[in-house]
Formats: C-alpha cells, sequence, structure tokens
C-alpha cells in the first residue's frame, strides 16, 4: 500500500526500505553512535576550530583521553579535519570538514525532537523498569 507522499515529511526523500541492513543511510546513525561523538561535532558546529584543551573546557564532564578517541573516530569518518601547526611547542586544531557541517541541519531536528519527546521516553523508560 503507497502511503501519500508529505511534502513537509523528511523522510519522503528517502526510497522505500530506507533502513534496511544494507543502507547507506544507516550510515548517518553509526557515524554518531559513540556517546561523546554528535556532542563535539556541535560544540565545533557552534563555536569554530579549537584546540582539544578549549574542546575539554567547552563541553565539560568529558576526560581528554576520550575527547581524542571521538576526534579520531570523527577524522576517520570524515566529519572532523585535524589542522596542525607547525609551531613550538606544537599546536593542533579541530574544524568540521562539509561533511560534518552539513550533518548539523539533521542534528538539530534530532534535538527539536528530544526537546520535544524526551520526557515521554524517558516515562516509558521509567514505566518499563517498574514492571
Amino acid at each position: 500500500m503507497d502511503m501519500p507522499t508529505d511534502p513537509t515529511d523528511p523522510s519522503a526523500d528517502l526510497p522505500d526500505l530506507a533502513y534496511t541492513a544494507d543502507c547507506r543511510a544507516r550510515v548517518a546513525f553509526e557515524v554518531l553512535a559513540k556517546r561523546w561523538d554528535s556532542v563535539v561535532v556541535f560544540t565545533l558546529g557552534a563555536h569554530g576550530p579549537m584546540r582539544p584543551r578549549a574542546l575539554v573546557a567547552r563541553i565539560g564532564g568529558i576526560s581528554p583521553k576520550v575527547l581524542n578517541e571521538a576526534l579520531r573516530r570523527l577524522e576517520y569518518n570524515g566529519l572532523v579535519e585535524r589542522r596542525p601547526y607547525a609551531e613550538a611547542p606544537p599546536r593542533v586544531d579541530y574544524a568540521l570538514t562539509e561533511a560534518g557541517t552539513a550533518l548539523l541541519v539533521p542534528m538539530r531536528g534530532m534535538g527539536a525532537w528530544a526537546a520535544r519527546y524526551a520526557d515521554a521516553v524517558l516515562d516509558a523508560q521509567d514505566r518499563y523498569e517498574a514492571r
């Protein structure tokens, strides 16, 4: 049965079976599946290129080791670019790539979803745990 297409529905652009095991749409979810990766992307998007120490301070609650792991994953996935500078002492900062910047749009959509439904999700989790 065909569903009517709503032009305001962001899923309208997705082909049928967009979330099957072999679909490329999964990549978007997989690259941000780790807890801190989306926070790092969002922080770089909001504040521009930053040094690791500044990222730790801006994010809060993340250790330098965990931040380094997140930055390496994001660099591996092409969302973050590492920019070393030939200075003494050595300096490096991180910036979003074009792909990382483009990811901010759906992330903001997820943030809007969370603002609307997070309480319902948390209530459902509490009810489930109480069983």
